[in-house]
């Protein structure tokens, strides 16, 4: 049984997940919040697998409150959910610790897959966010958001636009069907791109990819 606590400002959101999730078995939403300062207050009596937040709410916003979250409840894994994809939004998300970003558009199927994907232990990113981190690749750029700035950095290597979203798949630790399925082409497709990739980024494993994700701060 997943274990969640919802926290966003809108009721009627809130009860249309709630809705959602119930309607599968082995979910249970066990508690809500209308804000980021009740969420964590909610945290401190129950201990969820997975908490869903909003990004924009009144007293204290869905990033400030994952950031806390990560502080005090470092079990409980957290799911951004938003309706705004800006790479401003999402990069300051995952900055602060959230385990997965979620547009409000999403289908049910994607909504529940995420949801399952985190409270494993996983990373769930949708593929319209991936794109937004990854976008910078295509032009050979890459930018790193903190609280106040964007720092650009020059890459020694240019990305096409199905190897940026590769990348993205491969760093949300997706074997080569799941990448096929997503993208809709087949494993032997993600293979080869796969292959090409890592040739060339000139490594050889996934540790190896990190370590370049690390050093030109591609995230």
């Amino acid at each position: 049984m997943i274990n969640v606590v919802l926290a966003d400002d809108h009721v009627l959101v809130r009860d249309g997940i709630k809705a959602l999730l119930e309607d599968q078995s082995g979910i249970t939403v066990i508690d809500e919040a209308s804000n980021g300062k009740e969420a964590l207050e909610v945290l401190s009596k129950n201990k969820p697998h997975v908490l869903i937040i909003d990004i924009r709410m009144p007293e204290m916003n869905g990033i400030e409150a994952v950031a806390e979250v990560k502080k005090h409840f470092r079990d409980v894994k957290t799911l951004m959910l938003s309706m705004h994809d800006s790479e401003e939004y999402v990069v300051k998300s995952i900055q602060a610790g959230a385990d997965g970003y979620l547009l409000k558009g999403s289908s049910k199927e994607e909504f529940l897959k995420a949801v399952i994907k985190v409270a494993s232990g996983g990373k769930y990113f949708t593929g319209d966010v991936s794109s937004i981190i990854m976008n910078n690749f295509v032009n050979g750029n890459s930018t790193s958001v903190d609280a106040s700035k964007k720092v650009s950095t020059q890459l020694p290597f240019k990305l096409t636009k199905r190897e940026r979203q590769i990348l993205g798949l491969v760093l949300e630790l997706k074997n080569n069907k799941d990448i096929a399925d997503e993208l809709k082409i087949s494993k032997r497709t993600a293979e080869v791109h796969r292959f090409n990739l890592m040739k060339k980024l000139e490594v050889k494993n996934l540790m190896e990819l990190t370590n370049k994700v690390k050093e030109y701060q591609l995230i």
